[in-house]
């Protein structure tokens, strides 16, 4: 067969350009951006909606000197900087927010002075920028709706606000936005001005709220037009998607688009939403890469939440930044920075720890039993490892609750409760549990109330005493109040009563002197379905404050002997055979290097 060469040249080279063109593909140029996970902070955990202009240059003065040594840059203002009466945590839906003549959101001059005659946060930027600094800035997705109330112009494009706004598609929990059909032409426009005036702020990451669920066909267009917008400026600026949790189901598109996505909804400083982490960041797995990381959320340690102290125990705290270094987790500081204590400026800033975090890869979950979790990771150009160990059990983990003493039917719906007594007598402790009802654990508030205890001694309420440990499925578990720390009320009075989540366990050491316990189990919640359920322990449980968590090393790579370093302590633990194990308290955690000897 006679070959013609000119015909087989065309045919190589296109097939070399289509290589490359699959290269390109699959490294998209914005992930260099942020190749490696985003060190940085946020102003939500502390200030809520109510930071100022006075308040972020004194976070970006703190954070140059404390934090940008180690790698911490990107400083975000977050949400309703537009709205200068904002207060707490919480959003007024009749509140005035500014904005331009194109519906363009604005900072509001009352926080933010420097904004005014059309600067925008230009000015807030440049000191940021200054102090060698990345400037940030939260939105939420879509179109302001009083925008769309006044039929205000789209920026560029012959049409109007009601053209463009998608005014059923709207966020379950903040007012101030419509959603926008990003498959028009003067949709996308809309995403493009606004993008294109964050550039021109000198703005370097964008956090976008309300677009990472439920991830829906709107949402998922409006993605990619704020990817396009985002790079037709050629301004370097990092993609941050909210809220979780990211449907992992949407991970292809997710990575292809944004730098960083939620995989939680947000996170406080609960143990039961830590624990929850192992899982969620164990599913993202498959799609954690240079320049595409799943987001654990903020670390909410330090003083957070107007001037209060973190309620994360110290081995919670190492849990916490253990888990999201090996895991790679962007690392989003929550605390105040001008009030930055050695405690959590040596966990934010310990190198070792922060290259595990930077520069690992192949992170995986190697194995999990019974809440005893190990992860691990390569040490780039090196034959050793990292290694993660957590003691993720909590006290009651061990209790077989089939072998519970009551057990109510299925309750659900709000209002509906269940009469509960139980002989407690010669009784060491009391479980109270509550399990999901079969309705995928969906609004599951629950309250144990008028808990007493009775006996030769009177009568005790459960309210009045200290619990041994108490954790709820989501929020946390209160006295006289609902686990979202709303008032306990029953027919609009106040209730005495123990407020709690599915799933959730209640321990309590019992005095002696009684034999009796009574309380009523009632659901909270409209779309609430649990089951209720007493365990009476006559000492028999053990509740051990430690266990040993351990590693095949054969298992992460590694034959025969090693020796580990501590890169807590920064201390080398010597030489292991095989295995290698420690010893680690409740909702505690250990990182270490894994160093493979010749044998």
């Amino acid at each position: 067969m006679k070959l013609n060469f000119k015909k087989l040249t065309f045919l190589v080279v296109a097939i070399v350009l289509g290589a490359g063109q699959v290269k390109a593909q699959t490294e998209p140029g914005y992930w260099k951006l942020a190749s490696k996970p985003v060190l940085g902070w946020n102003s939500w955990d502390v200030f809520g909606t109510t930071v100022t202009e006075q308040q972020i240059k004194e976070q970006a003065d703190a954070m140059a000197v404390n934090l940008l040594p180690s790698g911490y840059k990107y400083l975000t203002v977050d949400i309703q900087w537009y709205e200068p009466e904002s207060k707490g945590h919480s959003y007024d839906p009749n509140a005035v927010l500014t904005m331009d003549e194109y519906g363009r959101l604005t900072p509001g001059l009352k926080k933010f002075p420097s904004a005014a005659n059309g600067k925008g946060f230009k000015p807030l930027a440049d000191y940021v920028h200054a102090k060698g600094l990345k400037f940030g800035i939260h939105i939420m997705r879509g179109i302001p709706r009083q925008a769309v109330q006044k039929n205000l112009p789209v920026y560029g494009t012959q049409s109007k606000a009601q053209d463009v706004a998608l005014v059923n598609s709207k966020c379950p929990w903040n007012p101030d936005m419509y959603g926008v059909d990003a498959t028009k032409p003067d949709g996308a426009a809309y995403y493009q001005s606004i993008i294109k005036m964050y550039a021109d702020w000198g703005v370097d990451f964008i956090k976008v709220d309300d677009i990472s669920r439920p991830y829906d066909k709107i949402q998922q267009a409006e993605i990619e037009a704020i990817r396009q917008a985002i790079d037709k400026t050629g301004r370097s600026i990092v993609l941050s998607l909210s809220p979780g949790a990211t449907p992992v189901s949407a991970g292809q598109h997710v990575s292809w688009h944004a730098n960083m996505w939620r995989i939680t909804d947000d996170f406080w400083d609960r143990w039961g939403l830590l624990q929850a982490m192992f899982e969620r960041l164990n599913a993202w797995t498959p799609y954690r890469g240079n320049g595409h990381f799943p987001d654990a959320d903020m670390l909410p340690i330090g003083i957070i939440n107007f001037n209060q102290a973190t309620k994360f125990t110290k081995d919670e705290q190492y849990t916490l930044m253990s888990l999201w270094s090996i895991g790679r987790s962007p690392l989003i500081f929550g605390g105040d920075m001008t009030k930055l204590d050695a405690f959590t400026k040596a966990m934010l800033t310990n190198a070792e720890v922060l290259k595990v975090n930077q520069l690992s890869t192949n992170n995986r979950q190697v194995y999990r039993d019974k809440n005893l979790v190990v992860w691990t990771a390569d040490v780039p150009g090196s034959k050793d490892k990292y290694v993660a160990l957590f003691n993720a059990q909590s006290k009651g983990d061990n209790i077989d609750f089939s072998n519970a003493d009551y057990i109510s039917p299925v309750i659900a719906g709000e209002g509906s409760s269940q009469k509960v007594e139980v002989s407690i007598k010669n009784a060491k402790r009391l479980i109270l549990f509550v399990k999901d009802g079969g309705n995928g654990i969906n609004g599951d508030q629950a309250a144990w109330l008028n808990p007493e205890i009775k006996g030769p001694k009177g009568t005790l309420k459960l309210t009045e005493m200290k619990w041994i440990t108490a954790n709820a499925g989501r929020g946390e578990v209160r006295v006289n109040k609902t686990s979202d720390n709303r008032p306990l009320l029953i027919d609009g009075k106040q209730a005495d009563g123990i407020g709690t989540y599915a799933e959730s366990t209640i321990i309590y050491d019992l005095p002696e002197g009684y034999d009796t316990f009574s309380t009523t189990g009632m659901v909270t919640q409209a779309k609430g379905s649990v089951v209720f359920g007493v365990l009476v322990d006559k000492g028999v449980i053990q509740l051990a404050d430690k266990a040993e968590v351990s590693v095949d090393l054969s298992a992460i790579g590694i034959k025969g002997k090693a020796k580990v370093r501590d890169l807590w302590t920064s201390k080398d633990l010597g030489t292991f055979n095989g295995r290698f194990s420690r010893e680690i308290a409740q909702h505690g955690g250990g990182l270490y290097r894994v160093s493979p000897l010749k044998n």
